[in-house]
């Protein structure tokens, strides 16, 4: 295992760091989502209002806040994770799952992506517009998705090549860390 002070390439850190705002911003969309809610119930109880963006642009930002956090969330393993098998297995086969995983996850993402940039681009050049009242431009929500998406497979190529070079152990679990 390489020594962990070694510099690491300079397109690793700018995807730790990218993933790390990313991750600051998509807490304070969560955070706004919450002012805003709690503002559509004033408006509606208190008085005696109808709401007509609040829900929508709650709805919107929390699907927003789910792809532009999910790139933090792998950097973080803050991810729900099985660990019985990486566990039972040795090191050699620690690695070898972690990649067949990792590739399998970036081929989902990646085809995810593949999918998500043309449908970003029909809402941006189409001036497509939410059926409400709002009228929210569409492209704007549907920005998050491809954005995520492209960060999150970048940070899965920065896991993979960290657990590759052996800067990293494969699933975040040391050689002794064993059943």
């Amino acid at each position: 295992m390489s020594n962990k002070t070694d510099a690491l390439p300079g397109w690793i850190s700018a995807v730790h760091g990218l993933s790390r705002l990313l991750g600051v911003v998509a807490a304070f969309m969560i955070l706004v989502s919450i002012f805003v809610v709690c503002q559509m119930v004033f408006v509606r109880t208190v008085l005696g209002e109808s709401s007509v963006w609040q829900t929508e642009f709650v709805m919107y930002l929390l699907v927003a806040a789910t792809f532009i956090g999910a790139p933090y969330i792998l950097l973080t393993r803050g991810h729900v994770a099985v660990d019985v098998v990486p566990l039972m297995a040795g090191m050699r086969a620690r690695r070898v799952l972690h990649f067949v995983g990792s590739l399998i996850a970036l081929g989902f993402c990646g085809l995810f992506l593949w999918a998500a940039i043309p449908w970003w681009h029909e809402a941006f050049t189409s001036g497509e517009t939410t059926p409400s009242i709002w009228r929210a431009r569409m492209w704007i929500p549907t920005l998050a998705v491809p954005v995520g998406l492209g960060l999150l497979c970048l940070q899965y190529l920065a896991e993979i090549w960290l657990v590759i070079t052996q800067r990293e152990h494969p699933f975040g679990l040391s050689p002794e860390d064993r059943l």
